[in-house]
């Protein structure tokens, strides 16, 4: 059996055929995209699934798409059918008639992570992590290399784009998006930033995998830092670590922190919730000024500890990591991921369960780490029930 994760329709030699009336019925959820409009300027081709059929088969027609291994021509694939998922809920038409669509790659990976875990094509354990997350980062990014030079900062938008992204991936997406439209501007050069994307992400030293630092802490500071540059080598003045886990509930972080906390005081949310008898679904604004009281105490001795709670999100990771960097800490992110399905049984089975309703929206809002937010980043990921 080959380990090849595979999605239905993509492209195979020798006829490299993208059949998109297939596409349709195995994906009920391209059917929304045939009712959006686009741009009359920018994407005069008409609707977003025309669009979309339009880039694949450009995809298919590329020379560096057929040169990939197999894995990474349906990584591709995916994140290319997948990175205008969210243009339904998020296009507006202005009053001069043009249509834009802000956030759509922000939305689509939420909306596509949850395509990749739960529909029936990827049953029964959804996509793997690691293909499921480089997708993601495809459908997040797949502007960048047609507005790089657009951001305030380019260099840092390519390095922080090269913490989870293959970049010779996203190139290829990229170049068969503008390919697979019609443009009613003169002098359009989207094009001609495409093909120099490669040169610039090879100039920031983050073509061929993520950038790499002086060491953690620069690292750290980088991107805590606007308008610092690179190559900064900075002497690691914490004076203690904080580790924070992050996962689902039911992901097993009780479980890791009981094996390995050792002697670091642990700041629990769900039992601080079981003090003041909180529920989850409850507000929680008690609940996290208690925690956030225990770690300042901790933090101002220097001594370290696990701040154990979902952490979903990147703003409440974000949060946690301000305050502890305030107090020269060593920040560790440890994140959790067993097979969704298992996730949800578990936490079903708990005595003190987390609502469906609340685990979903948890879901809904889920930001994987990135090496950019914390000195350390550890996956715990794909595991099964013996080992967690």
């Amino acid at each position: 059996m080959s380990d090849i994760w595979r999605i239905p329709g993509c492209p195979e030699p020798p006829d490299w055929k993208v059949d998109v009336a297939a596409l349709r019925a195995t994906f009920p959820w391209l059917e929304p995209l045939a009712e959006c409009p686009q741009d009359p300027i920018f994407h005069a081709e008409g609707d977003v699934l025309t669009h979309l059929g339009m880039v694949l088969t450009q995809l298919a027609s590329l020379p560096a798409f057929r040169e990939l291994p197999e894995q990474d021509r349906h990584v591709v694939f995916a994140g290319t059918l997948l990175h205008d998922i969210s243009k339904p809920e998020c296009t507006r038409i202005e009053e001069n008639g043009r249509v834009r669509s802000p956030g759509h790659a922000v939305k689509g990976v939420y909306k596509a992570r949850r395509i990749l875990t739960d529909d029936e094509a990827f049953a029964p354990l959804g996509t793997p992590f690691e293909i499921r997350e480089q997708v993601l980062a495809l459908v997040r990014w797949h502007g960048l290399p047609a507005n790089y030079l657009d951001k305030p900062d380019p260099m840092r938008a390519v390095i922080l784009t090269s913490m989870n992204t293959r970049m010779d991936l996203l190139t290829i997406l990229a170049e068969a998006d503008h390919r697979g439209r019609v443009v009613k501007k003169e002098n359009d050069d989207t094009m001609t930033r495409v093909a120099l994307f490669p040169d610039f992400c090879a100039e920031c030293e983050a073509w061929d995998g993520p950038r790499n630092f002086a060491n953690d802490h620069s690292r750290f500071h980088y991107f805590r830092t606007p308008g610092e540059h690179p190559t900064l080598h900075l002497f690691d003045d914490t004076k203690c670590e904080v580790t924070v886990s992050s996962g689902l509930p039911g992901s097993g972080k009780d479980t890791w922190v009981s094996e390995h906390a050792g002697d670091r005081e642990v700041i629990s949310l769900d039992d601080i919730r079981r003090e003041l008898d909180v529920e989850p679904g409850e507000n929680q604004s008690a609940v996290v000024a208690a925690a956030y009281d225990r770690a300042k105490v901790l933090l101002r001795r220097g001594e370290p500890f696990v701040w154990n709670a979902t952490n979903v999100s990147r703003i409440l990771r974000g949060k946690v990591i301000d305050l502890s960097a305030a107090y020269k800490a060593r920040l560790r992110v440890v994140y959790l991921e067993p097979p969704i399905p298992l996730i949800r049984e578990r936490n079903g089975d708990r005595v003190k369960r987390v609502p469906e309703r609340v685990w979903e929206r948890l879901f809904d809002k889920l930001d994987v780490p990135t090496p950019a937010e914390s000195h350390q980043v550890e996956y715990l990921v794909g595991r099964n029930d013996k080992d967690v």
